[in-house]
């Protein structure tokens, strides 16, 4: 349904790296989630009137399920634990226009009958046991569904790689729920052996991404290799080197989001200084991989972060 991204350069702390630009997918799924969201808009789902997701009410899978239930003629109910007054008042950003394609946010901490249950308990009890209409897609498009677009962003890889002939190339993607780059790495480790997916925990610590990898794939052989920094980032907290990284990256002429991105390029700038340092005097004339960076879009949600960035930090 999408057509094959473009792949740019970009000189990046005076080292030639390459962006996949799937930010330029499509509008209306603000970039990657296109990938994962490609099942559900190539397939129809008889006796479906509804969507049902969750997560969190600014994020890039509201608005892209609010678009995908739009495109599909049916409703979409997106449950989350709260809804800070600042998403409640903003006129622009994820949740803005989820609300603006017709989505029913639904805050579960104004549920009467909530009764201590975690959101996606909540919705397993009281909402999808009582309708079996509804089509249910877990946070972030973390489903078995999403490997078919997943994969299909893995051949266009490959088929760029073996273009170019690369000897190797490593791909970096900032990961949330880790769905991406797991399908990514599976797919590029069953066709290649010279292409590694590379990614950093963006939601929770390396161990717990490891576990999302493990939930999806079972093969630990398939997993990409998780980067870790020396400091832990919050996610969703604002730190300076994130707002400094955005700026840096503004440079190039491409902008990236601020939730993922920052921390992403902070990875990708620890392997590259690395590489550096491992080219020792013995390894004279040989070339590091080339390195690939997957921009997966989300632009809309700098609607609402950089405003905030910007009264912190000027």
């Amino acid at each position: 349904m999408f057509a094959d991204t473009p792949i740019e350069s970009i000189v990046f702390n005076d080292q030639q790296v390459f962006v996949k630009r799937d930010d330029l997918l499509s509008e209306e799924f603000s970039g990657n989630k296109a990938r994962k969201f490609a099942y559900f808009l190539e397939n129809n789902f008889p006796g479906k009137t509804g969507l049902v997701g969750h997560g969190s009410p600014v994020a890039n899978s509201l608005y892209s399920m609010s678009a995908l239930a739009k495109l599909k003629g049916i409703s979409l109910d997106f449950y989350v634990d709260h809804i800070a007054e600042q998403v409640l008042l903003s006129t622009q950003g994820n949740y803005a226009a989820a609300i603006a394609n017709g989505a029913n946010v639904v805050d579960v901490s104004m549920c009467e009958d909530r009764q201590d249950l975690s959101v996606i308990d909540y919705i397993q009890q009281k909402v999808l046991a009582k309708n079996d209409k509804l089509l249910f897609v877990p946070e972030g498009g973390r489903c078995e569904y999403a490997r078919v677009g997943v994969h299909k962003l893995a051949q266009e890889i490959i088929d760029w790689a073996t273009k170019h002939s690369f000897p190797s190339l490593q791909v970096f993607l900032p990961s949330g729920t880790g769905t991406t780059a797991v399908f990514l790495s599976e797919y590029l480790n069953l066709h290649t052996d010279n292409i590694e997916v590379l990614t950093c925990a963006c939601v929770g610590g390396s161990d717990y991404l490891q576990q999302q990898f493990f939930e999806l794939v079972t093969d630990k052989s398939l997993h990409p290799r998780i980067i870790d920094l020396d400091k832990k980032y919050h996610f969703g907290k604002l730190y300076k080197p994130f707002y400094d990284m955005y700026n840096k990256l503004l440079a190039t002429g491409i902008e990236f989001e601020l939730l993922y991105d920052p921390l992403g390029w902070m990875c990708v700038e620890k392997i590259l200084q690395t590489s550096v340092i491992n080219q020792t005097e013995t390894e004279v004339g040989s070339s590091a991989p080339a390195m690939l960076y997957i921009h997966q879009g989300g632009l809309l949600g700098n609607a609402t972060m950089l405003p905030r960035y910007q009264r912190k930090y000027g």
